[in-house]
């Protein structure tokens, strides 16, 4: 039976340790149970591991008997080895509350990156039920970039009563090491770009898309099917002649499997990907914004959803971040389904 952790304890934000292992993993379990889908954070060895060879970087909040009561990590979740997610983050429920202990972590997950040459782009994704995490990354200087509309269900917030429907997130991200990379950009949505681009914390050889793939290029596509949210991602490395039937044959894979939200992510490196951007929107989907160096290249995050999104139950703070949810909203509007 593992020991209560007692509050009032002073807490030093330092980064993880091999022997923080099993308390990261007691914590964890003692919130989620043993059961937590992402198996690093409750297989101790595998942690010292996954640190060790920076695929996770970990923050943890550690009180003077050396007993962990908070979590946060950087993780590898996009293409690029080079950009990590800020995320698996928690907080013993002793020292939650105002108390600042996730801010913290948060903000030496941003520290850690700078002195990590692995990481080149963090990014988090900012919940829309409530404003908290996105004052968050909003306070660290991080760059709201597109919108994942609908990307949970309301069951994950059961406990906290704190959603009606689905649940989206803000895209913010937050460039580590500058590097001007060429982006293409799609003819229907050069407007809406520009707009997301201008606020970028980084610099950007913006051209516009050009012509159909040549005879010689095949679709490359990575796909992964998360069960419990009901969405597939779909990463579109490379546009090839066979798009138009390569594509649909793995959309099918993934609605079979019971996706209501397909997220596509195309590499704008790719100069003809306009002409991949036209055959999705035939296919009725939509655009949720930018995703910086996301292929080491930029991708443009394109959307399906299968039910009437949960526009109206969207909390967004801050001012560039409800104009990029307008700009999806727009781009949803013309399908003809709003009612």
């Amino acid at each position: 039976m593992e020991k209560e952790i007692q509050p009032g304890q002073d807490v030093l934000i330092d980064r993880f340790r091999p022997e923080d292992a099993e308390g990261v993993a007691n914590l964890f379990i003692s919130v989620y149970g043993e059961g937590y889908p992402i198996r690093a954070y409750v297989e101790p060895e595998r942690l010292r591991e996954e640190n060790a060879a920076e695929t996770i970087i970990s923050s943890v909040a550690r009180t003077p008997r050396g007993e962990i009561v908070g979590h946060n990590a950087l993780f590898r979740s996009a293409p690029h080895a080079g950009v990590y997610e800020s995320g698996a983050g928690l907080v013993h429920e002793n020292y939650r509350g105002g108390k600042g202990v996730f801010t913290e972590m948060v903000a030496h997950g941003q520290e850690l990156a700078q002195k990590t040459p692995a990481v080149e782009g963090i990014f988090g994704e900012a919940v829309c039920n409530h404003v908290f995490s996105q004052k968050l990354t909003h306070g660290l200087g991080w760059k709201s970039m597109a919108v994942e509309v609908d990307l949970m269900p309301a069951a994950a917030y059961v406990k906290e009563r704190s959603a009606r429907g689905r649940v989206a997130s803000i895209l913010d991200f937050k460039t580590i090491r500058p590097r001007t990379v060429r982006a293409c950009l799609p003819a229907v949505y050069e407007k809406e770009l520009q707009f997301i681009y201008d606020g970028m914390d980084d610099e950007r050889n913006l051209v516009p898309c050009k012509g159909s793939p040549p005879d010689s290029v095949e679709t490359r596509i990575e796909s992964r099917y998360f069960e419990f949210a009901n969405v597939a991602r779909l990463a579109v490395w490379e546009m090839g002649k066979d798009f138009a039937q390569a594509f649909p044959a793995r959309e099918k894979e993934m609605l079979n499997r019971g996706a209501a939200i397909t997220q596509v992510w195309l590499n704008t490196g790719v100069p003809w990907c306009g002409w991949a951007v036209e055959i999705l929107r035939d296919k009725g989907y939509f655009l949720g914004g930018v995703l910086p160096r996301w292929f080491d290249s930029d991708g443009l995050l394109m959307l399906r959803i299968l039910h009437r999104p949960f526009w109206e139950e969207m909390r967004v703070h801050y001012e560039r971040a409800r104009k990029i949810v307008a700009i999806a909203r727009n781009d949803w509007q013309r399908l003809g389904k709003e009612t």
